[in-house]
């Protein structure tokens, strides 16, 4: 089967249930492939058609994404030509596969539903909004631009389904091929889970930047943008925020229902298989382990593909805001390169990322041990090669773009700008992997403290993630007050004479933080990947060897997951600090009065602060809690197989596995509504209501004064219990790892008892509630820009 059939299979068989794709798909399926081949080629010539008269820097981002989705088809293929292993490997692959695509095919199905909703309410609200001056100027009506936003909108949703379909998609078909290959060698194993998560990140980084630059591109046609009498260039990145909003919407959701079934699946089948019965990590006797192992594939790689897909789409939409606006004051004469920036910067990350994934070679070691080298020190390997072509692609990214003769050395100084940004995420890198790696002092103090007692390591654990939100904060507000600085320096002038370039440089280091987000991403999808691997290996009951190949890839998996999530928080910060400028400028546009600045001194936007900070804890309580909940009905089910079906202990007796798994995707469905629902109605309700009071009181900026107000409370509470929840879960998780290594009694001990009930309590932290809250931030920092005409 050729690999565009197996694609197509693998989409029919996740679209049964949905009609309209399953026919659609089946069409395709029949369709001769040269004539496919044929439709592609034209479809491709209008895309590049439409880019080339556009502009020619997006000919050359639509060249890198083309050629990155070759380089990732040849990933896929790479990994799909490995061996499955034994038959008992791939029943159960095929098991965790069937449950990962069912779960995935009903929750998507959900989130559509809730979109085209959400699509129609944004409709009816654009027809009754104001419009701004340039847009009554280029003739564009509100009917006009409720389409624009509602088409990027729902494109914007497709994109990030589609991203964490691709996620999903290769984890569940590489998990067993890594578990064969750890028969044979630890470093091939390794680089199996690699390319896996390799052909996932391009796919997702690569749909992020070519989705935008399409629909840049068809409205710079469609409009006549620069024609006169037509809308200018400068104000044409303010109708892709519909885009942003569209894939913080899925991502909310997926990042909600995901982490709610991994973690309940999760915590059932540790507290009553570990601690009540005794039995180790992902044993066949359990009946919720297959939907434990479902869950590390809808939770960590579907969701995850959507969150990094967001975080993309967000900075780069943000970044193109302000440099259009910058451009406009500065009256730069041609203000492309300061608008395509991001788009070129993200084409670059697949190019130097690639190199990074390809430079991770796989050697066979003798006799099938665990290689000697640290798989960690390898993965860090690849990381340092792409971050040296990062800061060298960014330098010249810089110089070719943003040059201009009336500053003439400004790209220089945004260049530091995106050094500083590539620095930030170094070292974010590197805290998260000091406080949640089993090889450094606090994981081990905190496996130290588990000696004593459950209590003691419960305080432990809450006290080192309090403790690992100080470095992070401290290094975000020196790049931002670096970058920000290096941007008012950089010459760039309006026409009163005032430095302009300041938030631009803010930009720019985001940026540069996420310059490596694709092999960032690479090194996330390898954590669940891994994990999966493992729990084939135990429930195939393989030779104790390979599972210790296994549980050593697993141990890095969870570090590098817990890496990109304080990458993940960092980002967050910083292109929520760019989102909110965008909405201040966007609000100044529409008002026509300046909007520089929130006192909140004043009662009423201190009071939306309040609420703001508020959201944050509620949304974190509801988002436990549903795990809590969805937990509860998983540990009863597991109690009554293990009472009724006695002979499950001693093998006779088989568990039904998807009693747990309907029960698990039933809950985790209905549960991720409510905290989704808060935080979508949240900022529309108090951003209205405030209007209304300030229409009342004479004042009539007063709701969006709020609005901007709960958007910054919200922020930084946010990146907080953030940082909180993603480090304390992550060191619970690996100081119970480390106890299994034999260290303070090793498995079945007291010891590694507690450390069980710690990782229990950290699970909904760093799965569920802590991912959640950097989407949340994001999304309340889109749907307020796309809403703010409505606060006004």
């Amino acid at each position: 089967m050729s690999m565009w059939r197996m694609v197509i299979w693998g989409l029919t068989k996740t679209g049964q249930g949905h009609s309209l794709t399953c026919v659609i798909f089946r069409i395709l399926m029949r369709i001769n492939v040269r004539v496919l081949f044929v439709i592609l080629l034209l479809a491709l010539g209008v895309v590049f058609y439409v880019g080339a008269i556009t502009s020619p820097i997006i000919v050359f981002v639509f060249s890198i994404c083309i050629i990155s989705f070759l380089a990732s088809l040849y990933l896929a293929r790479w990994v799909l030509a490995k061996d499955e292993g034994p038959p008992e490997m791939g029943q159960i692959s095929d098991a965790i596969r069937d449950g990962a695509e069912g779960f995935f095919r009903t929750q998507y199905g959900t989130i559509s539903k809730m979109a085209f909703l959400l699509a129609a309410v944004i409709f009816c609200i654009y027809l009754f909004r104001s419009t701004t001056p340039e847009q009554e100027a280029s003739g564009i009506g509100r009917f006009t631009s409720a389409y624009i936003t509602v088409a990027a909108f729902l494109l914007g949703a497709l994109c990030s389904g589609a991203a964490g379909y691709v996620g999903m998609w290769v984890s569940v078909r590489a998990n067993v091929r890594v578990s064969s290959a750890a028969r044979r060698s630890a470093r091939e194993a390794l680089q199996i889970a690699v390319r896996a998560g390799g052909f996932s990140a391009m796919v997702v980084v690569g749909m992020a930047v070519i989705g935008i630059a399409i629909l840049y591109a068809t409205f710079y046609v469609w409009l006549e943008v620069d024609s006169p009498g037509s809308m200018k260039v400068t104000d044409l990145p303010l109708l892709l925020v519909g885009y942003g909003f569209g894939a913080s919407f899925v991502a909310l959701f997926a990042q909600l229902g995901g982490g709610i079934y991994t973690k309940a699946a999760d915590v059932g089948a540790d507290l009553v298989g570990k601690v009540e019965q005794g039995i180790p990590e992902d044993d066949p006797r359990n009946p919720a382990v297959i939907a434990d192992l479902v869950g590390d594939n809808v939770g960590d790689c579907a969701a995850r593909g959507a969150d990094l897909f967001e975080s993309i789409a967000a900075e780069i939409i943000s970044a193109m805001i302000l440099g259009g606006t910058m451009a406009k004051r500065c009256k730069i004469e041609d203000p492309s390169g300061f608008i395509l920036f991001p788009l070129v910067v993200h084409s670059f990350d697949l190019v130097i990322s690639s190199a990074g994934i390809f430079s991770i070679r796989g050697t066979r070691d003798s006799g099938g041990k665990a290689s000697s080298e640290d798989p960690m020190t390898i993965l860090q390997r690849g990381y340092s090669v792409t971050i040296v072509l990062a800061v060298l692609t960014f330098g010249a990214s810089t110089r070719w773009l943003l040059y201009t003769e009336q500053a003439p050395s400004a790209w220089f100084n945004f260049a530091l700008c995106g050094l500083v940004g590539i620095i930030t995420a170094y070292i974010f890198v590197w805290i998260t992997k000091y406080y949640t790696d089993y090889k450094h002092e606090p994981v081990r103090m905190l496996a130290l403290s588990s000696s004593t007692g459950h209590g003691t390591n419960i305080i432990a654990g809450v006290s080192l993630g309090l403790e690992s939100t100080a470095l992070p904060v401290l290094v975000i507000s020196v790049s931002i007050i670096s970058a920000f600085w290096l941007g008012q320096t950089s010459g760039l002038m309006d026409e009163n004479g005032i430095p302009t370039g300041g938030l631009f440089g803010t930009a720019v280091a985001t940026m540069g933080m996420l310059s490596t987000a694709a092999y960032v991403l690479t090194m996330d999808m390898f954590g669940p990947i891994a994990d999966n691997a493992g729990g084939i290996v135990e429930m195939s009951q393989q030779p104790e060897s390979v599972r210790e190949i296994t549980d050593v890839l697993d141990a890095v998996g969870n570090t590098t997951k817990a890496t990109t999530k304080g990458f993940a928080i960092g980002s967050a910060a910083l292109a929520s600090f760019l989102l909110f400028s965008a909405y201040m400028d966007e609000v100044a546009t529409f008002a026509r009065e300046p909007f520089k600045q929130v006192d909140i001194a004043i009662p009423e936007v201190f009071v939306g602060g309040l609420l703001g900070s508020m959201l944050i804890y509620l949304f974190s309580a509801w988002a436990c809690s549903a795990v809590g909940r969805t937990a509860q009905e998983v540990v009863k089910e597991v109690r009554r197989q293990f009472i009724e079906r006695p002979g499950i202990m001693d093998y006779t007796e088989k568990p039904d596995y998807s009693r747990c798994v309907a029960i698990v995707a039933s809950a985790s469905l209905k549960e991720m509504i409510k905290p989704g629902a808060l935080a979508i109605v949240s900022p529309i309700v108090i951003g209205i209501a405030f209007r209304i009071f300030g229409y009342y009181t004479g004042q009539p900026l007063l709701g969006a004064k709020v609005v901007a107000s709960m958007l910054m409370f919200a922020t930084v509470s946010g990146i907080l219990m953030a940082l909180f929840l993603n480090t304390a879960g992550g060191a619970w998780d690996n100081a119970k790892k480390y106890i299994e290594t034999g260290v303070l009694g090793g498995k079945g001990s007291d010891s590694h008892k507690a450390a069980i009930t710690g990782d229990t309590v950290g699970d909904p932290f760093k799965d569920t509630a802590g991912p959640s809250l950097h989407v949340l931030i994001k999304m309340l920092a889109t749907i307020t820009l796309v809403m703010a005409p409505v606060f006004l």
